[in-house]
């Protein structure tokens, strides 16, 4: 073996094809960008409908727990919350006894847009063309992967 050789397996590690992260990236940016036509009826993105689908299915909850529930950050959360209020999907108050925290709120019409929501699950049906088997896998997987992280 030369060193050339030893140099090239050497640097194996830092091709793009031995990336676990570059795939989950570059699918989950694609799954992402796929969702904007559907979301666009809705005037959300992503981001937003993501919030909405915990507000919907958990109820009213303080701005920090929405946030570990969505995986999101209070500096990406508070103005993404700023422009679904000024929407009028939602709205935020302080919690009385404690000024630091601030409750958010599903308004009427927030609520009243879960009924129009039900058709982006069907628009993204097939987004990712693999077997109904596969595609459960691969959800067991990534919420395997998400859960020890």
């Amino acid at each position: 073996m030369t060193d050339k050789d030893v140099t090239i397996d050497k640097y194996e590690v830092l091709k793009l094809k031995n990336q676990l992260c570059f795939p989950l990236y570059a699918c989950a940016k694609e799954i992402v960008r796929q969702y904007r036509k559907p979301l666009e009826k809705l005037d959300l993105t992503y981001t937003q409908y993501i919030v909405m689908l915990a507000l919907w299915e958990f109820g009213k909850m303080t701005e920090g727990e929405l946030g570990e529930k969505v995986k999101l950050d209070s500096g990406t959360l508070a103005p993404l919350l700023k422009r679904l209020e000024k929407l009028g999907y939602i709205t935020r108050a302080r919690v009385e006894g404690n000024e630091r925290k601030l409750m958010v709120t599903l308004t009427e019409t927030g609520e009243n847009l879960k009924d129009k929501a039900l058709n982006v699950p069907m628009a993204m049906h097939g987004c990712i063309d693999l077997p109904p088997e596969e595609i459960i896998q691969l959800k067991i997987l990534l919420d395997k992967a998400l859960e020890k992280m």
